[in-house]
């Protein structure tokens, strides 16, 4: 349409038409610029553990090789023995007296099991390997037994003692037993064919027997409306059942049990004379000679616990005396001035770190400790065991 034309005129009784409401324009949209991202604190804690385990990774490819060498040093001695069967050790210094000569410290602590201490080695498997280095390395002298143990199981015991024994006929090393609070019943099994035992005048020694424990719970089954179904292939099939009624337990099982313990007590009395025997003779070149058990000793082998002063009179032990007065016994013995005292550690690996930090996947046990170390007793399992529960 030409903007010159004029509009047209509304004819008449028309009305002109209204114009169409403004709209305002549309106002421009304008975006809020974005905040900057915060920045997230990371902590420090896994660049401390990264480093730490690069750091304990290096050391170990140092350090081995270290102690390689100083085997190798010693006369090659520390070499087949640390890469023998069994845990790993290393030779730690505990006290040092400028001497080529060294004193071995073996401990024999807690009650005396087979079961594991680490990395799946018991007890007599990581004594085993502290005498075979003992034994392996030339400049060891002596060996000092560190008893401080209330007994423990029957084969753990026996293997123990036997290995003292073993280890003194190969290497004609002597072993000197140190008894520390407690050293009963099994702790007096293994010191038995030591050349020489030294105990306090206060140690709590004897208790020369076999125990066999266990619970009867049939009579709280029986009240809380329980009971049991057996069916067996035999008639001594459950023998040691809890939960047999005690009129049920046969006179002839009863007797069965109790010549299986006199026949392991037996044992016991005869590890005890052979031992104490032999140490008269292989202390021949001593400038004391051994004590001797008196006559009537078996009378005093009926499980009773003795001091240490007792124990001497009876001939059970050598010497009254502390952990030094064994060392000293121990120089005598080996025919040596002086020497330096060492032990044996399991030896770190790289593979001991995941293993704290959690990466073994191994169930892990809280224990409080209540200022007791009472054992655990297996039921069915004979015991040179001492029934006391000593304050720590």
């Amino acid at each position: 349409m030409d903007e010159n034309v004029p509009p047209p005129v509304p004819e008449a009784g028309l009305s002109s038409p209204t114009p169409p409401p403004l709209r305002p324009a549309p106002q421009p949209f304008y975006a809020p610029p974005l905040a900057a991202p915060a920045r997230v604190k990371r902590g420090l804690g896994w660049k401390v553990v990264a480093i730490l385990a690069i750091a304990l990774f290096f050391c170990s490819l140092v350090v081995n090789p270290f102690h390689v060498l100083l085997g190798l040093m010693d006369g090659g001695e520390g070499w087949p023995a640390h890469h023998a069967a069994g845990p790993k050790l290393q030779e730690m210094l505990v006290k040092d007296h400028a001497s080529r000569n060294k004193i071995v410290i073996v401990p024999i602590e807690g009650v005396i099991t087979s079961q594991g201490m680490g990395r799946g080695f018991g007890m007599v498997e990581v004594v085993e390997a502290q005498l075979r280095r003992a034994e392996m390395d030339r400049n060891v002298k002596a060996v000092v037994l560190k008893v401080n143990s209330p007994g423990g199981e029957v084969l753990a015991s026996d293997d123990i003692y036997k290995l003292v024994e073993q280890f003194h006929a190969r290497s004609g090393k002597p072993v000197v037993a140190s008894m520390g609070s407690l050293a009963a019943s099994g702790g007096y099994y293994v010191s038995a064919p030591c050349q020489w035992i030294v105990a306090n005048e206060l140690t709590i020694t004897g208790s020369i027997g076999v125990i066999m424990h266990g619970y009867n719970f049939r009579g709280l089954m029986d009240k809380v409306g329980v009971r049991p179904e057996t069916f067996k292939s035999g008639k001594f099939k459950d023998m040691l059942s809890p939960d047999k009624r005690p009129e049920d337990i046969t006179q002839e099982e009863r007797d069965m049990i109790q010549s299986m313990v006199n026949e392991t007590f037996d044992k016991f009395k005869s590890v005890v004379a052979e031992g104490r025997g032999n140490a008269l003779k292989r202390s021949a070149n001593s400038p004391e000679a051994n004590r001797a058990l008196v006559e009537n000793w078996p009378q005093y082998a009926d499980g009773r616990v003795l001091s240490g002063k007792e124990a001497l009179k009876l001939g059970f032990v050598d010497e009254l005396g502390n952990f030094d007065a064994a060392v000293a016994r121990a120089r005598k013995l080996a025919n040596i001035a002086d020497a330096k005292l060492i032990d044996y550690q399991p030896l770190f690996e790289l593979g001991d770190l995941f293993g704290l930090l959690g990466q073994s996947g191994e169930a892990r046990t809280l224990k409080i400790d209540l200022g007791l170390d009472a054992p655990r007793l297996q039921m069915g399992r004979l015991y040179f065991l001492c029934p006391l529960v000593v304050p720590r």
